[in-house]
Parts: structure tokens; C-alpha cells; sequence
């Protein structure tokens, strides 16, 4: 069949209040132009992230009936942390309340003054608590990843020779750990192939440095690994998932993505001295190691959701509804990044605005304008978010790109067509945007509370 349906029935809605350009116009500029500080009832068609905004099924809704609270001991942790090892076999499971709180832990104890993190692509909060520790995140992606029009199956890679020749230059002692997001969301949400992970593994390995996957979007990873890398078409998802992280010493996860739940994460790892250190600090900033800040009944979700996300009709919905976006992008002229990933869809603003310099932020403005115009929101990746040199300079992202993130089991075809047709009619009038300027920024993770207005 051509038409390929969600494999699920709506059984609650949620209304949406249909705004006019004029009340949009109104509400960002309230919000200085910030799309994270707008109400999210003034938002038509939400995809600023898809952390945390799936929604969850009538077997995760049943689930929560059976969470215990008991605040250590509970049976609720023993059912999560056996759905995490059935994906995921390592000998420790640290559960907390999303995923940054389980780097924030890693990194604490790995990270420090003169270390060194590299990664395919580090994403915004991870680079931000490896360099609060000190330490330098740096990002070793594969050349391709730089052109967004170009095709290239697993453009999420890290460049391997590069990598070696970080840990040879620096030292082995002087690199803790490597980190390797699946799939890459900096780089355009693109998925990193087996080869690729079993290439760095055998790297850090040999030099005794431990490889941690960032595995938020593991089984969209796997699905694309199924359909694009030769030799695993007829492997399970299961299969493919186990075989990723049998290269890993580690991850880190937030089960706000492909846990389909809409809070939770852990640390996951071998090592045992790190684990007893990551527990100790477990308890002083998150909870107890059975609970980790989490309600019982969201660790229930969470062992349901770790079930349902590896279902291969759900990932066949999720990849090809996603790519029905990109796809007639593509066809209506609209420049986005390529091959088109699992979570979301990247559109290059550099290349849709070249009358703005980076400097000028090409990348919120058009978001800023995709609000205005159809109530669509979605986050800037780019010079807004990764511009900010940690010694007060400012320089271009390697690209300015704007994210449609799609939020899991959320949104129709239809709310799909009408976020095609918003992207298209904006791309249409693109000479009418204008560059922006930054009129207040904290220290750190500016793009969050940034506020802008029109050069």
C-alpha cells in the first residue's frame, strides 16, 4: 500500500485553539521573540522538541495503575529495570528524571579542568554540563555532515581518524570517555551506522577509553540501520538495538524520546567504582537508586513504552511519516537537510535566507516568521544555540538550521499537509525576512531565554 497509516486509534483529543496571524504577532513579540517563552495554548501546531510530548498509549495508561511509591525496594523499579536490560545489558541502571540529569551525574565524575569529550556532534545541554565540569566538548562529525543537500545514508558518523588522532595527541588519560549520539540530533537528526559504532568502539578501546552512547533515539537508529546498512535487513529491531549497545561501556538516555514517556532517563554503565559514585551523587541531587526522581508510576511507563518503541510498525509509521514531510519539502523547492531523519525535519535557513549573515540569525527568524504566519513552532539549531564561544566570542555554527521536531503518536496527516503548506508559503515571501539581533542573553544556553528584536 502506498498509504502508510498510524498504527493506533485516538481514543482522547485535545483542542486546539485556532489563532490569527495578528494574536501570533501580538504573543511573540511579548515573548521578545523567543519561541521557548510563548504559552504553549498560543501554539497551533507544536514542534518545538519531541522530549517528553509523546503521547502515551492505553498499556502505559494502565501501567501507572500498578506504580508503587515505596520509596526504596519498589517492584516498579525491578519492571523498569528489567525492560532496560532486555535493550540495553549493562550491569548497572541509574534511573533519573530525564536525561540530563543522568550526563550531569556522568560528567561530575568523568569530566574536570584539562579533559577532553569528543563526540560525532554534542547536543546543547551535554556540551553545557561537560564544559560546567571544565572540561572541553569537542565534536568530530564525518565531512559530509557539513552539506545539508548532500545524500549520504548515515550522516550521523563520527569521523574515526579524527578521533584517533585526538586520543594519540592528547593521551588517553586526558580523554575520559567518547560520547556517541544515535541518532546525531545536532547534525540533522541523522542516524550512525553499525560499522561506524563498532569503528569508534574498537578505537577507544585500544587506547582503554570508555565509549558511551547519548541513546535517546536508539530505536529510530536501529530502524534506520535495518533499512539502509547492508547485512541487517532481516534482523530484528531487538537484535540491531543489543548489538549497538554491545559496543558500549555505557549511555545515557532520555526516556522522554524513544522511551515514549513523558518524563525519565538513566545512566546506564559497567564500571562499578563509577556506578558507586553515580549513585552517591544519584542520592544528593535526584532520589533514592530505586526511584531516582521519579514516580513509580513513571517507571511503569517508562518499562511499557521500551516495549512499544521497538514494535516495527509503529518505526515504519514514525520514519515514513517523517519523510512524507521532507519529501514534498523537497519538491516544493524548500532546502532542508538530507536524507531526512527519524524525529524531525531540518530546514536550512541559511540556505532559505543568504540575505541574513549567520551573525544575524537566519535560523530564528525564520522560526520566528513560521509562528506568525501558520502557528507552527519550531527551535532554532544554530548560531542562537551553539554561536556562544566560552571565552565571550561569538562565530557562525557550522549551519543555521531550524527543527520541525514531531512529536510521537501526536499529530495527524492532516496537521502534517498543514505544516507542509505554512513552510512553503513562508519560503515563498523568504526575501521579506529580516536578520535579528540579541538584546539579552544569560551566560549559558542562551537560546532558552534569549531575548530578541528585528534589526
Amino acid at each position: 500500500m502506498k498509504t502508510i497509516i498510524e498504527p493506533f486509534r485516538i481514543k482522547t483529543v485535545e483542542p486546539i485553539y485556532m489563532s490569527s496571524r495578528e494574536e501570533r504577532a501580538r504573543w511573540i513579540e511579548e515573548a521578545y521573540y523567543n519561541l521557548f517563552a510563548l504559552d504553549a495554548e498560543r501554539v497551533l501546531i507544536d514542534l518545538l522538541t519531541d522530549s517528553g510530548t509523546a503521547a502515551m498509549s492505553s498499556r502505559q495508561w494502565a501501567a501507572l495503575m500498578q506504580g508503587d511509591e515505596s520509596y526504596a525496594g519498589s517492584p516498579s523499579f525491578d519492571r523498569f529495570e528489567e525492560a532496560v536490560r532486555r535493550l540495553m545489558p549493562f550491569r548497572f541502571i541509574i534511573p533519573t528524571h530525564q536525561g540530563r540529569a543522568a550526563e550531569k551525574i556522568l560528567f561530575s565524575i568523568a569530566g574536570g579542568p584539562g579533559k577532553v569529550i569528543p563526540s560525532n556532534t554534542h547536543f546543547d545541554t551535554t556540551r553545557a554540563n561537560i564544559e560546567f565540569t571544565g572540561a572541553e566538548a569537542v565534536d568530530l562529525p564525518i565531512e559530509e555532515a557539513s552539506y545539508p543537500e548532500l545524500e549520504h545514508p548515515f550522516k550521523g558518523n563520527m569521523d574515526v581518524g579524527r578521533l584517533e588522532e585526538l586520543i594519540r595527541r592528547l593521551g588517553p588519560e586526558r580523554v575520559p570517555l567518547c560520547m556517541l549520539t544515535v541518532t546525531n540530533n545536532s547534525g540533522g537528526g541523522q542516524p550512525v551506522s553499525m560499522a561506524n559504532i563498532r569503528a569508534v568502539s574498537e578505537v577507544c578501546h585500544r587506547y582503554g577509553v570508555p565509549l558511551f552512547l547519548d541513546a535517546c533515539r536508539f530505536a529510530e537508529n536501529a530502524y534506520f540501520i535495518k533499512l539502509r546498512e547492508p547485512g541487517y535487513a532481516d534482523r530484528s529491531v531487538l537484535e540491531i538495538v543489543r548489538e549497538m549497545f554491545s559496543y558500549a561501556d555505557g549511555c545515557t538516555m532520555s526516556a522522554k524520546k524513544d522511551g515514549l514517556a513523558n518524563i525519565g532517563g538513566w545512566l546506564a554503565l559497567n564500571d562499578e567504582a563509577w556506578a558507586q559514585q553515580a549513585r552517591t551523587l544519584l542520592i544528593l541531587t535526584e532520589g533514592f537508586p530505586t526511584y531516582g526522581g521519579l514516580a513509580g508510576r513513571d517507571l511503569e511507563a517508562i518499562a511499557v513504552g521500551l516495549e512499544e518503541v521497538i514494535d516495527e510498525d509503529y518505526l515504519r509509521y514514525r520514519i515514513a511519516s517523517t519523510q512524507y514531510v521532507g519529501r514534498h519539502l523537497i519538491e516544493a523547492g524548500v532546502p532542508i537537510v538530507r536524507p531526512v531523519g527519524g524525529h524531525a525535519v531540518y530546514l536550512d535557513a541559511r540556505a532559505m535566507l543568504p540575505h541574513i549573515p549567520p551573525l544575524q540569525y537566519p535560523g530564528q527568524a525564520l522560526a520566528v516568521e513560521l509562528y506568525v504566519h501558520g502557528g507552527v513552532r519550531g527551535c532554532e539549531i544554530g548560531t542562537v544555540m551553539f554561536g556562544r564561544q566560552s571565552d565571550g566570542s561569538e562565530k557562525p555554527a557550522r549551519m543555521d538550521l531550524v527543527r520541525l521536531a514531531i512529536p510521537r503518536r501526536v499529530y495527524t496527516q492532516s496537521h502534517m499537509d498543514y505544516v507542509i503548506e505554512v513552510v512553503v508559503e513562508v519560503y515563498e515571501r523568504r526575501h521579506q525576512l529580516r536578520g535579528m539581533r540579541i538584546v539579552w542573553e544569560p551566560p549559558v544556553l542562551r537560546h532558552f531565554t534569549a531575548r530578541f528584536a528585528y534589526r
